[in-house]
């Protein structure tokens, strides 16, 4: 395998794999997106993709596409290994892989602000 390539074995394809991270996931909760994960017992992450609310193909696509190449280039984002859906809400704006890093940094920053509180 290629390190820069992202096989189809790295990625949610069927229903019952995203209802099993639905049921069993973690959630965390951003503005923009939702990201939903559970541990896997495999060697590597998978991602599952979920776009709400947009009704142009095109732009659908774009978006999963930027989700993709983010997770391509971040895999290890969340450990243990873990089956992780991105859940897009309708007013998604971000345009780069760059643009979701930092939207996904912030929310586990401020996930583990709240953990430590005491209040998630």
């Amino acid at each position: 395998m290629k390190p820069l390539t992202l096989p189809k074995s790295s990625l949610l394809r069927k229903p019952r794999e995203y209802k099993q991270v639905y049921n069993r996931g973690r959630r965390v909760r951003g503005d923009r997106f939702t990201i939903i994960h559970a541990p896997n017992g495999n060697e590597g992450s998978r991602l599952g993709t979920s776009v709400h609310g947009e009704k142009r193909a095109v732009r659908r696509n774009r978006i999963k596409r930027i989700i993709r190449e983010f997770f391509r280039l971040n895999r290890s984002f969340i450990t243990p290994a873990s089956d992780i859906v991105f859940a897009v809400r309708k007013d998604f704006t971000a345009d780069s892989p760059a643009e979701i890093k930092q939207h996904v940094e912030r929310m586990f920053s401020n996930n583990k602000d709240r953990d430590a509180a005491g209040q998630c």
